[in-house]
């Protein structure tokens, strides 16, 4: 063997250009912005995000909900929500005492996410601290918000998120 045909070098198959970093770095970068621009169009289209329509206000009245909220709490009353199929029915009652006395009742049914479903419900009493509703309440997780009004002076306010589940048909 001829001393030039051992120190050859063998020719290269492939050779890593300018060209190929400009296309690794267009991908790279291409899809971190890609993910990053789906992410913001889920984050602006799946919900707004507001929780108060004016903070400062909001901020305000931030005491006083507070103060209720613990004299509320103090005195014990409570309530509990069956829905079954269209037919809503909530109970206020004391513990100890039993039913409690209402003029009205309110309830506020909430998605935690999104607020395209939400409604109110005025409930109509069929008995002391009984009130009953009918509306079709679409399965899945709902943020129920109380509100119980007696002479004009709110004796119940409770949230509570309940599941509800698809009905077999």
């Amino acid at each position: 063997m001829s001393p030039t045909k051992m120190n050859a070098i063998p020719a290269k198959s492939f050779v890593f250009t300018g060209w190929h970093m400009v296309g690794v770095l267009v991908l790279f970068f291409g899809t971190i912005i890609s993910v990053n621009f789906y992410m913001a169009y889920n984050a602006v289209t799946s919900w707004s995000g507001l929780v108060a329509e004016n903070t400062y206000v909001a901020s305000q009245q931030f005491n006083g909900k507070a103060a209720e909220a613990r004299t509320l709490t103090a005195t014990g009353v409570t309530g509990r929500i069956t829905v079954n199929g269209s037919d809503v029915r909530y109970e206020v009652f004391h513990p100890k005492n039993g039913p409690v006395a209402a003029d009205a009742l309110t309830l506020k049914f909430k998605r935690p996410v999104g607020e395209h479903q939400d409604f109110k419900l005025d409930l109509v009493p069929v008995g002391q601290g009984i009130f009953v509703a009918t509306h079709e309440i679409l399965p899945g997780q709902w943020i129920v918000d109380a509100s119980a009004i007696r002479n004009g002076k709110r004796v119940l306010h409770q949230a509570e998120r309940i599941s509800v589940l698809r009905r077999a048909e």
